[in-house]
């Protein structure tokens, strides 16, 4: 039975404290409150929804992140020591294995995608897997994939208004 479809609004949605290591924090006493909103049925992925006020720390990225800034503002500085601002809108990928210190002025909330990352052959035989599935099911996700029909075949005609 396939999973449900999840659909949230982050702004809307409680967050629990979860606080950021001690050891990991430069200055200030950044709060942070997070909640995990959607898994994959295999437990390599999930999304989070994440917030925290002002202060500057460390983070270290045990799985690979792509984040999306949903209100406020953080400055990221690199390995490199390169500064980005991200703010409203902005997206940014995070590698697992990297590290970077977070600055954040007042408070920012992201959503993030986390996702474990898979030993190359491993990711080779999901893909050839998927691939089989596909080939006899006609739907990776195991569900039944719907028949597309375009609208010009159906008889429809386009007509400008």
């Amino acid at each position: 039975m396939p999973q449900p479809v999840i659909f949230a609004t982050p702004t809307d949605i409680e967050l629990p404290s979860d606080p950021i290591r001690p050891n990991w924090v430069i200055e200030g006493s950044p709060q942070v409150r997070s909640k995990r909103v959607a898994e994959s049925a295999d437990g390599t992925s999930s999304v989070m929804v994440w917030s925290c006020t002002a202060g500057r720390f460390n983070w270290y990225y045990s799985v690979e992140e792509t984040l999306h800034i949903i209100s406020g503002e953080v400055f990221v500085t690199d390995e490199k020591g390169d500064v980005r601002r991200l703010g409203p809108g902005d997206m940014a990928f995070f590698p697992v294995g990297s590290r970077s210190i977070w600055h954040v002025p007042h408070q920012v909330l992201k959503l993030a995608v986390c996702r474990h990352r898979m030993p190359r052959p491993f990711g080779y035989l999901l893909r050839a897997w998927n691939k089989a599935v596909d080939i006899f099911t006609g739907f990776s996700a195991g569900g039944t994939k719907p028949e597309y029909r375009s609208p010009m075949s159906q008889g429809a005609r386009v007509t400008a208004s």
